[in-house]
């Protein structure tokens, strides 16, 4: 498995300055930053889906590649079945990012070729990256040993940011893209849809596409007609 090309793979931006900690993740976000640019800590990071662990990931890997070390990213779910060899190709980056730990839970191959790159990643002085929506001891793995092992991880936990947070974020990323997002709208928006920042970046780009086709500003009125009959509103 060759080095990941980031800025090719991941259009997006994924980097550290875009990530929005808010007052419950800051720490979190300077665990990272700091596990980016050495060899300590090996940090489990666990949350909630849409909580930003992917793009935390993803920021670190950038973030070492940028200062010349070696970086490997892979999502578990992303792997094709059988995992344990696509798993086993990870070893020999100096930086290791595993994002989706949850998949391979429970699956006895998964966790001991997680087991062996774990120890090979020790052996070898690098840097391991691990994120889930669970912390360790929730988590319904079948190796005593690789519990153990991510037990001795740091463990950082990404808490949704709060709905003042969400909207302030939401509201700069429309602007962004020239939108102006005013106070009905997101009432509107947040009354009808989840409320996590993935699930809304989504539906945001959705928006700038149909706005932009139709040449119209986002009001509440665009947004019932756009959203009408898909499913999306609650």
């Amino acid at each position: 498995m060759s080095q990941l090309p980031l800025a090719l793979r991941f259009p997006r931006p994924q980097r550290f300055e875009h990530f929005h900690a808010g007052r419950a993740n800051a720490a979190t976000l300077a665990l990272l930053r700091t596990t980016a640019a050495a060899a300590a800590p090996w940090v489990l990071l666990h949350g909630p889906a849409g909580s930003g662990k992917t793009h935390l990931l993803l920021a670190a890997c950038q973030s070492a590649a940028e200062a010349g070390r070696r970086v490997r990213y892979a999502a578990l779910g992303a792997l094709p079945a059988p995992r344990a060899e696509a798993i086993a190709a990870l070893a020999g980056a100096e930086l290791i990012a595993i994002d989706e730990l949850d998949v391979g839970a429970g699956i006895r191959d998964d966790e001991q070729a997680l087991f062996d790159l774990y120890n090979r990643g020790r052996a070898e002085g690098a840097t391991l990256l691990i994120a889930a929506r669970q912390p360790p001891a929730d988590l319904p793995l079948v190796l005593p040993d690789l519990r153990s092992r991510l037990g001795a991880c740091t463990r950082a936990a990404l808490r949704p940011l709060d709905d003042d947070e969400r909207r302030a974020v939401l509201r700069e990323r429309a602007a962004a893209r020239g939108i102006e997002l005013d106070d009905g709208v997101l009432d509107w928006l947040f009354a009808r849809h989840a409320r996590d920042l993935g699930t809304l970046t989504l539906l945001l780009d959705r928006i700038d596409r149909a706005a932009l086709a139709a040449r119209r500003r986002v009001t509440v009125p665009f947004l019932r007609e756009l959203l009408a009959g898909t499913g999306a509103e609650r």
